[in-house]
């Protein structure tokens, strides 16, 4: 029979037993550890909980959750009673909630370390049994603690099907209403192997993984880039981030030798080394050979990633500019392209294929192919079972032999390097009947100092425009006439060298500067930070015709 990752686990458990798996901060500095023994005795107890409950095999678990211990804990209770998990974005809103609820007929929900639950409480049914995880809010439903310590552990090694599903996986909803991704054990098996060789071939030979988990588990990226790798080699240690406030001492406790992040936060922890030290006295320190080696160091170990081996980027394109920063400092900073439909396991750029604007080459058992209108096509291990109860999403989604339609444009190099140019869907016409790419423009916009995201847009307007949001250290300043005149001049600036770069009918007629910053609080970024263009754009529809009347290269919204 094929080795599953569920196998992999009750080896791990066997072998490892007091190994230390899993470090869980519980505030006042204070973790809480758990070997491979202790976190399965308590999953083994949930799991006899679950199962007499009588549910059908398969029935849908949900978790409400952040990042924790007891978030892994939960998920491998679920796969050893039978069930599937439905982990839920920790930040989502009552509505969505309800809807992933009542979409996967969840039949429990686990509730978790949460920052809003009084405000999410509402979208949980009311017949629908709870149970709250340890560092959870007080929710008044039965809890963990009290339940595994009456119930005596599932014995034995439960077995799963390689077609069950392991996982339903709701997307953030970027492009609209969630849709569920259902992964089965089979392909989350085959997947991981071959991102776990990748990795430790990368790390150098008798290497152990450590990392620390702080994206939401409920996201592609985490979940298959931190706790099924992790679950599958068992010999790695996962640490968990507790709060904004104490991040960079729980980074530096787990000193990573490998640390996945996103565009928006590479860019922010770029953003707190500038406010210690001027870009100007980095630069210059980083251009003298005899100090840029320990600068870099010191700069990493301030971050808390000077033991970083593999430094990745993912969920959205990174500014060139951004990623050789992180380079001269000594950190070999890559770019991965994955979705959650692929288990995010697609393409990522190595040593020798970094090429800027590229996500670089197919992963070890990934198949590509550009569609004759520039549509990316990818054939991944990971590859999904299919949308749950979209049948219709099934037909649209792939071809006849088998591929993904990603929705994204993309072209490759000559030596098999990928570069993504736009979204297919995201192509929009001005009132001169051409189209325009917003993504290649956008990333240069990012790439500017002053910008911390962008969106170019103009449908069946004259010419395309960008609404740029400044970054979170400018916007207090701008009140000040002069610090607000000397933004207008650089962004005029900008806006002349990139309409340099274009062709007629995709130059800029203006950059517009938002209100405010785009949030996971008011609904303009997903929970992965990735903005959410359609909602965006209905926000500032009202606005547009104004703009087009005022005068001047930049306004302020």
């Amino acid at each position: 029979m094929t080795k599953l990752i569920i196998d992999y686990i009750y080896d791990h458990e066997e072998a490892h037993a007091d190994k230390v798996f899993l470090t869980q901060p519980i505030g006042d500095n204070t973790v809480l550890d758990y070997t491979w023994g202790q976190m399965m005795d308590e999953s083994r107890r949930m799991a006899a909980h679950i199962v007499s409950l009588g549910f059908a095999p398969g029935a849908r678990v949900a978790l409400l959750a952040k990042n924790s211990a007891h978030f892994v804990m939960t998920e491998l209770a679920i796969w050893m009673a039978g069930g599937t998990t439905v982990a839920i974005f920790p930040t989502e809103t009552a509505e969505n909630i309800r809807f992933v609820l009542d979409h996967s007929e969840a039949s429990l929900l686990f509730i978790g370390k949460l920052d809003g639950w009084a405000q999410q409480a509402d979208g949980v049914p009311a017949n629908l049994p709870c149970i709250e995880l340890p560092l959870a809010p007080q929710t008044g439903f039965p809890t963990w603690s009290d339940i595994i310590a009456r119930t005596a552990p599932l014995a034995g090694r439960p077995e799963r099907q390689g077609s069950d599903l392991a996982m339903l996986m709701y997307t953030s909803g970027s492009t609209g209403q969630p849709k569920g991704v259902m992964h089965s054990f089979e392909r989350i098996t085959r997947m991981t192997e071959f991102r776990n060789a990748d990795a430790l071939k990368r790390l150098g030979e008798g290497s152990v993984m450590r990392m620390l988990s702080y994206l939401p588990l409920a996201h592609a990226y985490e979940r298959f880039g931190v706790e099924t790798a992790f679950l599958q080699d068992g010999r790695g240690h996962i640490y968990f981030a507790d709060t904004l406030a104490t991040f960079v001492a729980d980074l530096r406790r787990a000193s990573p030798n490998i640390f996945y992040s996103v565009p928006r936060l590479w860019l922010k922890f770029q953003q707190g080394v500038f406010a210690g030290m001027p870009p100007t006295q980095l630069d210059a320190l980083l251009d003298n050979p005899a100090t840029a080696t320990a600068v870099g160091k010191k700069v990493l170990a301030g971050l808390g990633l000077d033991s970083v081996v593999i430094a990745a980027s993912a969920s959205a394109p990174i500014p060139p500019s951004l990623m050789a920063w992180y380079r001269r400092l000594g950190l070999n900073l890559i770019e991965g392209y994955g979705m959650t439909e692929d288990c995010a396991y697609s393409h990522s750029t190595d040593d020798l294929h970094k090429e800027p604007g590229c996500v670089g080459l197919p992963a070890p058992g990934v198949q590509v192919r550009i569609a004759d209108d520039g549509e990316i096509l990818i054939k991944s291990p990971g590859q999904m079972v299919g949308y749950y109860k979209r049948p219709d999403l099934d037909r649209e989604s792939f071809t006849d032999d088998g591929f993904f339609h990603t929705g994204d444009r993309g072209e490759r190099l000559a030596d098999g390097q990928l570069r993504i140019t736009g979204r297919v869907k995201e192509l929009f016409k001005t009132a001169k009947g051409e189209y325009v790419a917003p993504a290649p423009i956008e990333n240069r916009l990012n790439s500017h100092p002053m910008v911390e995201s962008s969106i170019v847009t103009g449908v069946g307007q004259p010419a395309a425009y960008a609404v740029i949001v400044l970054d979170e250290n400018l916007r207090p300043k701008v009140s000040d006439p002069m610090v607000r005149a000397n933004v207008e001049s650089q962004l005029s600036q900008l806006l002349l060298e990139i309409n340099a770069a274009l062709v007629g009918h995709e130059r800029l007629q203006m950059l517009v500067v938002a209100r405010e910053p785009w949030s996971i609080e008011n609904g303009f970024l997903t929970p992965t930070m990735k903005i959410k263009r359609s909602r965006i754009e209905t926000a500032l529809a009202p606005l547009v015709d104004d703009w087009y009347r005022r005068p001047g290269p930049v306004l302020w919204a």
